[in-house]
């Protein structure tokens, strides 16, 4: 049974070691951008530093491992249909609509959509780390220029993480245009108990 999380908002849940996670993208065009923790210790957290430098890529897919700053195994790719994710771009904020949108007043961003629904773990807003950003094409050229393309992923694209330990997770259903192609989508998952 999926877990709907709405357009432009987040969820906040705990996953114990040896669970599945799979994130589905509904409609196609969705990114969601993912944070992990220990669920035992919050200052462990998800690193892109060490999971790009452990697994030797900027671009993780199936197979690959997602490293906490600790250079501890956090989760593995188990499957990904869509293959296309992005580990160096932190999510957006309400800065991001100020400086590189020129929008003026409030925007919905997946910082405060995190922060919001990890402060009732006890979460602050500067614990957040890069996200682990699902569905995300970041496409970058030799001299290191980035793009933001909107998703390969279409419709019913999934990927699924095995957690490697005790895990708290927040997932949203990502509010940048850019990053969207054009349009707001919701984001789905499910969890599967392995213990």
């Amino acid at each position: 049974m999926n877990t709907i999380i709405n357009k432009q908002s987040a969820q906040a849940f705990t996953i114990k070691k040896g669970d599945i996670l799979t994130v589905i993208d509904p409609l196609g065009q969705q990114v969601s951008d993912m944070v992990v923790f220990n669920s035992l210790d919050h200052n462990e957290k998800l690193s892109s530093g060490k999971s790009l430098d452990f697994e030797a890529s900027i671009l993780l897919t199936t197979g690959n491992y997602l490293w906490s700053n600790r250079s501890n195994k956090m989760m593995k790719i188990i499957e990904d249909t869509n293959g296309r994710n992005d580990f160096l771009l932190a999510p957006c904020s309400q800065e991001t609509f100020t400086i590189m949108y020129n929008h003026k007043g409030e925007h919905p961003s997946c910082l405060n959509n995190l922060y919001q629904n990890l402060k009732p773990y006890g979460i602050t807003k500067d614990q957040i780390p890069t996200a682990f950003n699902i569905f995300m094409n970041v496409q970058f050229n030799t001299e290191g220029k980035i793009t933001v393309c909107p998703p390969t992923s279409q419709a019913g694209d999934y990927i699924k993480f095995r957690a490697d330990m005790d895990l708290l997770i927040c997932l949203t259903a990502c509010s940048a245009e850019d990053s969207n192609g054009g349009s707001f989508k919701p984001i789905h998952y499910n969890i599967e108990h392995h213990h």
